[in-house]
């Protein structure tokens, strides 16, 4: 990863830019977005429908050519809603398509590429009837869903269990197991007893304190950074 060059004025005008775009753009696209929340590219989240809720300290994760997509589908027989609980991270190239209802709890978190579907959106004989076959997604706590893994229609993950990378989910996942393959199996048990620490350790003061203490580490990385070698940077640099 390339040395961080910008001045710390810089970086601080983009956090600003950051906030403003989450507050004035993206926040009023959705039934509600928890206090404390951190949108990094809010620009780059895709919102398409109603009935979208986003907890408290949620850490969403967007990036060009990996757009985060929250999606739910409305009609005379469908009302989709998507909703994640407080502490959740969603990185790039998540995507989340409702139907019916996609539920994820506290503490979650969703690498880059994950898929949630709760719909096969046509029907498996008639293809030109929209939406098809569809049930609920329900997460529970603290759940980690691995880099591009699929989770289907009807699908319940009990807390603190983890699918593996590029994993298919068809079927249930009891509590505290690792889920791999395609379709997803148990291939071990989590250890009974452990003590999970969850995202929401991050999150130990209020949200302006918060966000005070992640100023402040910026300013420490970044107090030594010019102008100068900045644009030096920007100018010698090949991507």
């Amino acid at each position: 990863m390339r040395r961080d060059h910008r001045p710390y004025r810089l970086a601080h005008a983009g956090v600003l830019v950051r906030e403003a775009w989450t507050r004035h753009v993206l926040a009023p696209q959705l039934d509600a977005l928890g206090e404390g929340s951190v949108v990094v590219r809010p620009w780059r989240v895709e919102i398409h429908g109603a009935r979208i809720r986003i907890g408290r300290f949620a850490y969403i994760v967007a990036a060009r050519g990996r757009e985060v997509s929250f999606q739910t589908w409305s009609d005379a027989r469908h009302q989709g809603q998507i909703t994640l609980g407080d502490h959740c991270l969603v990185s790039p190239g998540v995507r989340l398509s409702s139907a019916t209802r996609i539920e994820i709890g506290d503490g979650t978190m969703l690498a880059s590429g994950a898929y949630l579907t709760d719909a096969d959106w046509h029907d498996i004989v008639d293809r030109t009837q929209e939406v098809g076959r569809t049930a609920p997604i329900v997460l529970g706590r603290n759940v980690w869903v691995g880099d591009g893994a699929m989770v289907g229609k009807g699908v319940t993950i009990g807390d603190n269990s983890v699918v593996g990378a590029r994993a298919v989910v068809t079927r249930d996942v009891p509590p505290g197991v690792i889920v791999a393959g395609n379709p997803a199996r148990v291939v071990r048990e989590i250890e009974t007893g452990a003590e999970f620490r969850s995202m929401a350790a991050l999150h130990d003061a209020p949200p302006a304190e918060i966000a005070a203490r992640h100023r402040y580490l910026l300013y420490l990385a970044l107090r030594d950074n010019t102008w100068r070698g900045w644009l030096r940077s920007r100018l010698t640099h090949r991507d």
